[in-house]
């Protein structure tokens, strides 16, 4: 992403929206990680008078670009950001992550219409398809399935790649910034909990807090948290970065799970929804 941790404002910088606002957690590591705010805030996470909170507040910490706590929104922020760039003239791109389960608002869809409606090849959404929700199997209230194609339908170019493998992450990220006029959809296959065998795949854990005694345990499963990960403000692309400035280690158990032509590659390009002149918008 276009960034400048020193300046969290810059109106060049690119957008991200954590549709999922519960994940935001994550975010605010990466924001700490990136000097935005202070690492030592951390421990303050859903604490009374914390301002970080289980979802996202822009209001109180820099670098949210939306409020997200109700599901199915996120997609409508990045659209109405995505127009207001064109407007204004300026080139940043918008990033939305949004969940499987979160999918099953009819908002999501409307937003996704409209994205192919106004050709917003700026916009991407990524796809976390780990098939969980907050009390059981996505499913078990709508079928998603087939994602990619879903999205193909609306006009969206897709892509489907294993959520886990940063390389394929990274090529894919390269891959969406090749579009101009139609957005880009990101659809992530990936393991809720990856690598702590008693939360792998358990919805119980999907807010839970882990007692002293479960974190030694997750501690001692995956090791401490390698300190040689670097997030830097890329100006190049995320694909070269990842060849220069990190190692990863490949993660082990459940990776056949992603390895069929299904989940991991492009699906078909769908129709040229655009018109050749762009809308007034």
């Amino acid at each position: 992403m276009r960034y400048d941790p020193k300046n969290p404002d810059w109106p060049e910088r690119d957008r991200f929206i954590m549709s999922k606002g519960h994940c935001v957690p994550a975010q605010y590591v990466a924001l700490a990680m990136l000097g935005v705010i202070p690492m030592e805030e951390l421990p303050t996470l859903k604490q009374l008078g914390s301002r970080l909170q289980g979802h996202p507040a822009m209001q109180y910490v820099p670098g949210i670009e939306g409020c997200t706590g109700s599901l199915g929104q996120g997609l409508s922020y990045a659209n109405g950001m995505a127009l207001a760039g064109r407007i204004k003239g300026l080139d940043y791109r918008v990033y939305c992550l949004i969940g499987d389960g979160e999918m099953q608002e009819g908002q999501v869809w409307e937003a996704a219409m409209t994205s192919a409606k106004h050709c917003l090849g700026s916009v991407t959404a990524v796809i976390d398809a780990n098939g969980l929700k907050a009390m059981d199997e996505t499913h078990c209230g709508k079928i998603m399935e087939p994602i990619a194609a879903r999205w193909a339908a609306m006009g969206w170019r897709t892509r489907e790649i294993d959520g886990h493998d940063m390389a394929q992450i990274c090529e894919a990220l390269d891959w969406a910034k090749e579009s101009t006029d139609t957005p880009s959809v990101i659809v992530a296959h990936t393991v809720k909990g990856k690598g702590i065998s008693f939360i792998e795949n358990n919805p119980a854990f999907h807010n839970a807090a882990l007692t002293p005694e479960r974190r030694r345990m997750t501690f001692t499963i995956r090791g401490p948290i390698l300190p040689a990960v670097t997030i830097v403000c890329a100006r190049t692309s995320p694909a070269a970065w990842l060849k220069t400035r990190i190692s990863l280690i490949s993660p082990t158990g459940l990776r056949s799970r992603f390895e069929s032509p299904r989940r991991v590659g492009s699906t078909p390009e769908p129709s040229n929804f655009c018109p050749t002149a762009r809308n007034s918008i």
